[in-house]
């Protein structure tokens, strides 16, 4: 399996940390969620543009939404069966490879 993560796996990383508190700063979510500033100002402005997450500006930091709830509530049903369908693809492909080992199909 890769350590590449899509934009959802990304969003979700930042929701999570900011649902650890209930709240995070910038700095904090940025680290937590293993992301380079322009990333983290990238998907912040997603985020909030989606109404996942609003800012505080009195605290300078950020609150998930009820929305931002829902979607992380949505995405970790996602991830558990995305995960499941991976493996079993996983299990097919191996097993295609052994067909094809079998029938002496390398490279042809």
């Amino acid at each position: 399996m890769s350590s590449y993560r899509s934009r959802l796996d990304i969003i979700a990383d930042m929701l999570d940390v900011i649902s650890e508190n209930g709240r995070a700063k910038k700095t904090h979510i940025m680290y937590r969620a293993n992301l380079s500033y322009k990333l983290l100002t990238k998907y912040l402005n997603h985020v909030l543009v989606a109404c996942l997450v609003r800012s505080e500006r009195k605290e300078r930091c950020y609150v998930l939404t009820s929305k931002g709830e829902e979607f992380l509530e949505i995405y970790r049903n996602y991830a558990r069966h995305h995960k499941f369908v991976e493996k079993r693809l996983q299990e097919v492909n191996s097993r295609r490879k052994t067909l094809e080992d079998l029938l002496g199909l390398k490279g042809v």
